[in-house]
């Protein structure tokens, strides 16, 4: 099973970074996002979406990822 980093921004600085602030949440916290990033930093794919019950679907983060492989 790969291994994936888990990101904590307690100063809100990368979410800022990427645009992804709720103004409606007192508390800080961003609006639901998916990113694919390539090795170089380089966001190449983004779902996000103000409703937290809408999620992009395994085929599209898995289609996203053959994309900045190489393969679509």
């Amino acid at each position: 099973m790969p291994e994936f980093p888990f990101l904590s921004d307690p100063g809100h600085r990368v979410i800022g970074r990427y645009g992804l602030l709720n103004p409606d949440n007192p508390r800080g916290i961003p609006h639901p996002t998916t990113l694919v990033i390539d090795r170089e930093g380089v966001v190449r794919w983004k779902f996000i979406e103000i409703d937290y019950r809408i999620r992009p679907t395994n085929e599209m983060v898995f289609e996203a990822l053959e994309m900045v492989r190489g393969g679509g």
